[in-house]
């Protein structure tokens, strides 16, 4: 009898161990084709790695070297045109369909429904469905003030608009990966409610234009539309924001071929790299007064982090040229007096100095 209930406990012991060791191969299994496809997603579909590889071959068999200067020139060039052309028009029809769910009225009643810092937070994630730079999203800051919007939450949403949009979070994971791109959102979207949030605590509403404050509130009828309606509209949409779009994406390509191929790596790295601890404000500074989107911005910041500059200097970069543009600053001023508009910029700069710095420091990359 003793013998048989050893057998048993014996048995149910191996029996355990198979099935404990079987679970562990299967688990390994599933994360380890988790972790190709995301990488295939990263690389093939996001990288478009392929294309360069592409490109490569048709400019080695046309005679040039991609490992010259010239010939790798060409390749960064057309490389980089065609994949961020490729995903501007997709991500701008995906995103202007989402969009077309939230006009400006209906926008206005969602924000209009909370209150508090939670309005802030509703105010900033509203921002990541509406227009790709800061001058777009000006008219409807505007919009929304002169609805009588509590003036913090309408700060919340110009600041996350051009600074964090989902087009940014596609871009940012094909060139950093999907770590660093999720980072970057999340703390765009802190910028934008911290922001927010103290320029309603200072109680500056005096400090917007007289126009804007005593303009008629108006309720519009906001009209129901087929999906065949919303896919005409993001078309639309996709068509002129190409159109505006595409030659800033040829100059900021042409600076990040430049940059790649014929700038020396010694030249980035001591005024970016880790050697200053000012190249964060410095990136920040110079990027101030540029104009340009994310689309544009991308292959210069691609350029300067292969070329030594730290992440976190080159996203401050990124975060100055698309929220603090100074077009967009000169369109501001129209709307609000210069004292709130001094604090929107030096809240926009320390929150982007600081995440420079953060990247910097984090073993984030």
């Amino acid at each position: 009898m003793l013998r048989f209930v050893n057998a048993i406990k014996n048995r149910w012991r191996f029996s355990s161990s198979n099935t404990s060791k079987n679970f562990d191969i299967n688990h390994r299994t599933e994360s380890g084709v988790f972790m190709e496809g995301w990488q295939f997603l990263q690389d093939q579909i996001l990288g478009m790695k392929w294309l360069n590889a592409m490109i490569g071959n048709v400019l080695c068999a046309l005679g040039l070297d991609t490992n010259g200067r010239i010939g790798g020139s060409i390749q960064f060039f057309l490389y980089d045109v065609i994949k961020i052309t490729l995903l501007l028009c997709i991500l701008i029809f995906i995103i202007s369909y989402i969009q077309s769910y939230f006009p400006p009225e209906r926008s206005r009643r969602i924000l209009g429904r909370f209150h508090g810092i939670g309005a802030n937070i509703i105010a900033a994630l509203l921002g990541t469905v509406t227009p790709f730079c800061s001058c777009s999203s000006i008219p409807l800051f505007i919009g929304f003030t002169s609805a009588g919007l509590p003036l913090g939450v309408t700060f919340s949403f110009l600041i996350s608009s051009p600074m964090v949009d989902l087009g940014s979070l596609v871009l940012l994971m094909s060139i950093f990966g999907a770590r660093v791109a999720v980072i970057y959102v999340v703390l765009g979207l802190v910028i934008a409610v911290i922001g927010g949030t103290i320029i309603e605590k200072l109680h500056m509403e005096q400090e917007v234009e007289g126009f804007i404050r005593s303009a008629e509130r108006v309720d519009l009828e906001i009209p129901e539309q087929t999906c065949r309606e919303r896919a005409a509209y993001a078309g639309g949409q996709m068509l002129s924001t190409f159109r505006k779009v595409f030659p800033y994406i040829l100059v900021g390509v042409g600076l990040g071929a430049i940059i790649h191929n014929w700038i020396p790596e010694s030249w980035v790295e001591t005024v970016l790299g880790g050697d200053n601890p000012f190249g964060v404000v410095l990136a920040t500074v110079v990027g101030i007064p540029m104009y340009a989107d994310i689309f544009g911005t991308i292959p210069v910041a691609e350029a300067l982090l292969a070329k030594g500059a730290l992440l976190g200097t080159v996203l401050a970069f990124m975060m100055a040229v698309t929220t603090l543009s100074l077009p967009s600053l000169v369109m501001l001023r129209k709307a609000v007096k210069p004292r709130l508009l001094a604090l929107f910029v030096a809240i926009c700069a320390i929150g982007i100095i600081t995440v420079g710095y953060l990247f910097n420091v984090l073993p984030i990359f």
